[in-house]
């Protein structure tokens, strides 16, 4: 154990004796990116530092087989919080766990580990990774009965303030407590969808970014149901309106150093910037059943607005797949791509991890950027993207052979599920006259 991890555990472990923490919850993400926790007494977090906490892996979306189901989840000190919305005493804190083997070796069903994996990778040739999300989700007055419409909470559009909108109230409470728990939070307005919120985090290592989105889902339903609200990260609730994305800023550090700064080059971008941007174009169909995981993304991505529907690249093209924010002088350090595809439904880990690797490769292996004159489609829905997935080597390698095989049978069945219902649009449309 490092001296450092070492000072981390006293520190978590003397705040809970001081601040009466009577529940520890340890936190951790299955494959398909859904939130898993256990709670502890503190008596137990000492021996859960050093050995872990075992618990039926095989009963958990994709971590194991039942022929190998034994499981540590072992916390993570530097993820450490007390939970803000917990207030009367005793108080309740959480970490985010690292899963492992009763061996000791990490779980290969881990998303936190695919993701450490691919950070890892990015070390190995001199670079960290900060990115920054734009988080948008809309608030419904309720959750809606099966078969109903979802009611948004307002009327409200793109920056909207009014004294309707009843989101203001909201956002604040929710910003609150996010900072309460050490997340920073830059911006936040209403979105141009009926009751539709977005909220944009600071820019933090891609791994802190990824436990950051997840802790964020939790406190946003945690927030709405408190207001007598429904949150939903669905990606396109209604037909008529935009879809919610999570737009993630990227940019690579080589020590102090902005990698993808260049103040010579066209839009101050460097090679390894204009590399890593082709390398994202290139693998984009691959990688797009883990940014965009479920049936209805792809609503989202092909439904108008500003979601890119095709693989494009651009400095100012708010529907390109990949932008580049402008530049402010003096600002090197700002210099980042912005990359539009994922939904905020998906697990940040994977699809972090794979978001990196697709734009590594291009560095690794020197990608042309081209202009994109001829773009080509994003997957259309789906079924296409896992057909694209499945024959990609980059996302097999990426995520591991156990989270590879598992999202395609995962995805396979959602897909066939789906095709096999008689929606409404059909009866609505076709009983009339046929």
């Amino acid at each position: 154990m490092s001296p450092e991890i070492s000072k981390q555990q006293e520190f978590v472990l003397r705040t809970i004796e001081e601040r009466n923490i009577r529940f520890i919850r340890l936190w951790f993400t299955d494959v398909l990116g859904f939130l898993k926790s256990v709670a502890i007494a503190p008596a137990e977090l000492a021996n859960a530092f050093d050995e872990g906490i075992g618990f039926d892996g095989s009963a958990i979306e994709g971590f194991a087989r039942v022929s190998e189901s034994d499981m540590l989840a072992k916390p993570d000190p530097a993820t450490f919080s007390i939970l803000p919305w917990r207030t009367e005493a005793p108080g309740a804190a959480r970490m985010f766990c690292d899963i492992t083997m009763p061996d000791g070796s990490p779980s290969p069903g881990d998303p936190r580990h695919v993701l450490r994996r691919t950070l890892d990778k990015a070390a190995s040739m001199g670079y960290t990774c900060y990115t920054h999300p734009e988080i948008e989700f809309f608030l419904f007055k309720s959750l809606p009965q099966v078969g109903s419409a979802p009611v948004p909470v307002d009327q409200g559009g793109y920056f909207d303030h009014t004294p309707a909108v009843v989101g203001h109230d909201f956002r604040r409470q929710a910003i609150t407590l996010l900072e309460a728990m050490g997340i920073s939070v830059e911006f936040s307005h209403h979105e141009g969808g009926p009751g539709q919120q977005e909220i944009d985090l600071r820019d933090a290592d891609a791994l802190t970014t990824a436990d950051n989105i997840m802790t964020f889902r939790h406190v946003i339903k945690e927030v709405a149901m408190d207001q007598g609200f429904h949150a939903s990260f669905i990606p396109k609730p209604f037909t008529d309106h935009p879809g919610s994305g999570m737009h993630t800023h990227v940019s690579l550090f080589r020590g102090e150093e902005n990698a993808f700064y260049e103040a010579a080059a066209q839009y101050n971008l460097s090679k390894v910037g204009r590399s890593f941007i082709a390398g994202i174009l290139q693998h984009a169909p691959e990688i797009t059943a883990i940014t965009n995981q479920w049936v209805n993304s792809y609503k989202r991505l092909h439904g108008g607005g500003e979601a890119p529907a095709v693989i494009n690249w651009g400095p100012s093209n708010r529907g390109a797949l990949v932008r580049l924010p402008m530049y402010k002088p003096g600002k090197e350090n700002s210099t980042r791509i912005e990359f539009r595809s994922p939904d905020t439904a998906c697990n940040p880990y994977l699809a972090y991890a794979l978001m990196l690797a697709a734009g590594l490769k291009g560095v690794e292996e020197n990608y042309v950027l081209n202009d994109s004159n001829d773009p080509i489609s994003l997957p259309t829905d789906l079924n296409e993207a896992i057909m694209q997935m499945e024959k990609s080597a980059l996302v097999r390698q990426t995520l591991g052979e156990h989270v590879f095989e598992y999202v395609l049978r995962n995805k396979r069945a959602e897909w066939l599920d789906y095709s096999r219902q008689v929606s409404a649009y059909e009866l609505d449309r076709y009983l009339p006259v046929l």
